[in-house]
């Protein structure tokens, strides 16, 4: 079969290509959120010293699009930390985790977001300093959370499920920092064992033996 021929117009000239549709322009918050998003790399790596340039060039910008956006570096260095350290992301991975899934299974994802969450915040904070700004934290809400995710398995549990909480963010937090385990790191699932047993496992009495006296009990006679 032979082809077609393209339709010519009668006077020999080529057709027009069809028209290019260009890219629309970003609303002023959706600029603002794109530049936050190419900076906070660069203030994990940088901190605070980042330079206009740097972040320009990685949001592929001009450098004074910077400035009309945020109006100088330290107004945007302050809203990419508040970003970074939004502790909504991390409940809301938290919530997505679903109540049905077997108890070691929610044990070991509550505590890998967990531990990741934390070691980001340390990152952050050892290249940009103990100044940072306010940021509503509502610290018991992920408790809350986690005592939803583990509630079918209350029964079963040496503590209510909200103390389980504060026990898998304890283990996650200490583990987080390379310095207090001294070159011994624990992988997220023996963190989950270790919570499992101590959470879920056979409950056993501590007890002082007799002739010993403990701290707290000089401090009450």
């Amino acid at each position: 079969m032979i082809p077609e021929k393209e339709a010519v117009p009668a006077d020999g000239a080529e057709l027009d290509p069809a028209p290019r549709q260009r890219a629309q322009p970003l609303s002023p918050d959706d600029r603002k959120a794109m530049i936050i998003d190419a900076v906070i790399p660069l203030l994990v790596e940088y901190g605070r010293g980042v330079t206009t340039r740097q972040i320009a060039d990685a949001a592929g910008i001009a450098e004074g699009t910077v400035f009309r956006a945020f109006g100088d570096k330290e107004t945007l260095v302050t809203a990419a930390i508040e970003k970074y350290l939004d502790p909504e992301p991390l409940r809301e991975s938290l919530r997505a985790i679903d109540p049905a899934l077997p108890l070691e299974h929610k044990v070991r994802a509550v505590i890998y977001l967990m531990r990741e969450r934390f070691q980001s915040v340390m990152r952050i904070m050892a290249v940009i300093g103990p100044e940072r700004p306010h940021i509503p934290q509502e610290r018991h809400e992920f408790a809350r959370i986690i005592a939803r995710i583990i509630e079918p398995e209350a029964a079963a549990l040496n503590l209510p499920p909200e103390r389980v909480a504060y026990v898998l963010r304890l283990l996650s937090f200490s583990s987080a920092f390379p310095t207090l385990n001294e070159g011994v790191e624990f992988s997220v699932d023996e963190l989950a064992r270790i919570a499992l047993l101590g959470v879920a496992g056979r409950p056993f009495v501590v007890f002082t033996p007799s002739g010993a006296s403990t701290a707290a009990d000089a401090a009450h006679e």
